[in-house]
């Protein structure tokens, strides 16, 4: 049987990328992202939060939109996959590195957040307020007859919105 090997996460930047060029000229990029849970401990009622810092790397044109639009603090939603990596350090000791190889960048801050190159919190979503517009005439048909509206009295009550 197959496997699934998929990692979905959102959080925050904590550095800026670093990128790199491999020989072959495609470009690469290490981000770190921080996801942050938050509870009321039991015992104590205190507020305690924990954060786990995540690296992950994507490869060829989304190195390139990291690099370009993503700063410390942004906002992302990644989605990937968890490889491990074998290298030797400076003493020729073998190193193992586990870390997600992005698949999907999305990037969450608005874009006037990205532009300011800081991290603004997400803002509430504002809609604007519109009046209510008058009724229009019902459309006429080529042969100026109304056309059918449908029946207005088939909907639900229930719906809380």
């Amino acid at each position: 049987m197959a496997g699934v090997n998929k990692v979905i996460i959102v959080g925050n930047l904590g550095n800026d990328p670093e990128i790199r060029t491999m020989p072959n000229g495609e470009a690469v990029a290490n981000i770190t992202v921080a996801t942050s849970e938050s509870w009321n401990d039991k015992n104590t009622g205190e507020r305690r939060e924990v954060t786990e810092w995540h690296r992950i790397v994507f490869y060829r044109r989304q190195a390139e939109v990291a690099g370009e639009y993503l700063r410390k603090g942004s906002k992302v939603y990644v989605e990937g996959r968890l490889r491990t990596r074998k290298w030797q350090d400076q003493n020729g000791q073998d190193r193992y590195t586990t870390e997600i190889q992005g698949d999907v960048l999305q990037m969450l801050d608005s874009r006037a957040d990205r532009q300011s190159g800081g991290y603004a919190p997400a803002a509430q979503p504002s809609y604007p307020s519109q009046a209510p517009s008058a009724p229009t005439a019902p459309r006429a048909t080529p042969a100026n007859k109304p056309a059918a509206e449908p029946p207005m009295d088939n909907f639900d009550d229930d719906i809380p919105f």
